[in-house]
């Protein structure tokens, strides 16, 4: 995976942009209602029954006989321009009366019965009556000439700021809750939702992870899948196929010339052995046995697989008892002592008996091979069913103690290994849920331990 990727939440992303939906939505609504109401002739944040009484109050005096009138204000002046239908109705707390323009008869007939209503609202019933039909607000104001009820209409031109505040009061109090409780449910149910209809692919990825490229066959489940993923999975599923398919015929072609290469062996070794005795017969012969070494590794790559062979308990000192038998003219030969040593009479682990022997041949015929054809190469079996090789040649860097179980690296260019050997070593060990290390030789040679779980105890 690339460390650049941009990866992003999809719940965070699905929310904001539900929520920005919603807004959007909710003031489009509200758009269309004020654009309705007022191509019906209702009056929208159009008149301003407010600043009528304001005029009216800061207007109201009286004559010299203690009747109301009206002062001859600039502003009141102003209204009456700009407001060709203007009218109101003036009273006092003695029941003196002021009016101006067409006052409806429902409104002048009120008299003192709202005397002890600071404000209110007149208005006619939605539907039913004539909608052009002014409401009328009525309202309790101290002026100059004592505290009087003014009545009017929705009048008067409202100022631009003041329209636009009242315009933006009415939307605050109208979306803002509104948002707010979409928004809340939009945060609450969308994860709901997403981990609802995603489980399905955390059940896959759980798949995905617990798949091993040595079981063949594996396929994801696509049970339970959104329709926008399921072609992902199947996708998924195809290559795995096709890694199966192009796995099976390597495995074919490693198989088919490891068998190919046993018979000119098996003629070469024949030649050898009528060959007369001498260091360049040792030498042919030990490249001979490389040659046969290389072939069983090729064929164990194929052969060893966890599906074919059912462990069972395997004598750790009986295999390394097998190997030492058949590998000591060998190390003889090329100038070792072979010595064998064991903590217990058994060490017992769970396992492919064949693939423990392969293993354990392969790190004596590597002793044999780097441990500069001097001293004792020892194999010791631990109680814990540990086996370790130990030779007496120069040892491993440190650096390169962990490249060597690569496939095909070789500590030197010049080694004419095939460099299969250790790391069929740790594919085995691997194989029976244990490991190989590399450690530093009591005599400065290298020592190869091979850990493998021990057997469970059975009365």
């Amino acid at each position: 995976m690339s460390e650049t990727a941009d990866h992003y939440c999809l719940r965070s992303k699905l929310t904001w942009r539900l929520v920005m939906l919603q807004a959007a939505l909710l003031i489009a609504i509200i758009a269309l209602v004020v654009g309705a109401l007022w191509a019906c002739g209702l009056p929208v944040l159009e008149r301003d029954e407010d600043r009528v009484m304001d005029v009216v109050q800061r207007s109201l005096g009286r004559d010299g006989n203690g009747r109301l009138v009206l002062r001859p204000t600039a502003e009141l002046k102003q209204l009456r321009e700009e407001t060709p239908d203007l009218w109101f109705f003036v009273r006092d707390r003695q029941g003196e009366t002021l009016s101006e323009g067409e006052v409806p008869d429902e409104f002048t007939k009120i008299g003192g019965a709202l005397d002890h209503i600071s404000q209110a609202r007149l208005g006619w019933q939605m539907f039913e009556d004539d909608p052009r039909k002014p409401p009328a607000r009525m309202k309790r104001v101290n002026t100059d000439v004592g505290n009087v009820q003014i009545i009017t209409a929705a009048q008067g031109r409202m100022s631009g700021a003041k329209a636009l505040f009242a315009a933006s009061l009415t939307f605050l109090a109208v979306t803002v809750p509104g948002l707010l409780l979409m928004a809340a449910a939009t945060f609450v149910a969308t994860p709901m939702v997403i981990r609802r209809a995603f489980a399905g692919i955390d059940t896959t990825a759980e798949e995905a992870r617990r798949i091993d490229f040595r079981q063949h066959g594996s396929q994801l489940s696509a049970d339970n899948l959104p329709l926008e993923v399921a072609p992902l999975v199947a996708a998924v599923n195809d290559a795995l196929k096709r890694l199966d398919d192009g796995y099976s015929r390597h495995q074919r072609f490693v198989a088919d010339a490891a068998h190919e290469l046993r018979t000119p062996i098996a003629i070469l070794n024949t030649r050898l052995e009528s060959l007369p005795a001498g260091p360049d017969k040792i030498r042919l012969l030990e490249d001979s046995a490389r040659l046969a070494t290389l072939a069983e590794q090729l064929l164990d790559i194929q052969r060893f697989d966890p599906c074919r062979n059912p462990f069972v308990r395997v004598d750790l000192v009986a295999v390394a008892r097998n190997v030492a038998a058949d590998l000591a003219p060998l190390a003889i030969t090329a100038g070792y002592e072979l010595s064998l040593d064991t903590a217990s009479d058994r060490a017992e682990t769970l396992g492919d008996r064949a693939a423990l022997e392969r293993a354990l041949t392969n790190l004596v015929q590597n002793a044999i091979q780097h441990g500069g054809r001097r001293g004792t190469i020892t194999m010791h079996v631990g109680s814990a069913a540990t086996i370790d090789v130990t030779d007496e040649g120069d040892g491993i860097p440190p650096n390169e103690r962990s490249r060597i179980f690569d496939p095909f690296y070789r500590l030197t260019p010049l080694d004419r290994g095939a460099g299969l050997g250790l790391n069929m070593v740790r594919e085995i060990a691997r194989l029976h849920g244990g490991h190989v290390s590399v450690l530093d030789g009591p005599k400065g040679g290298a020592c190869f331990r091979l850990t493998l779980p021990p057997a469970p105890f059975v009365a």
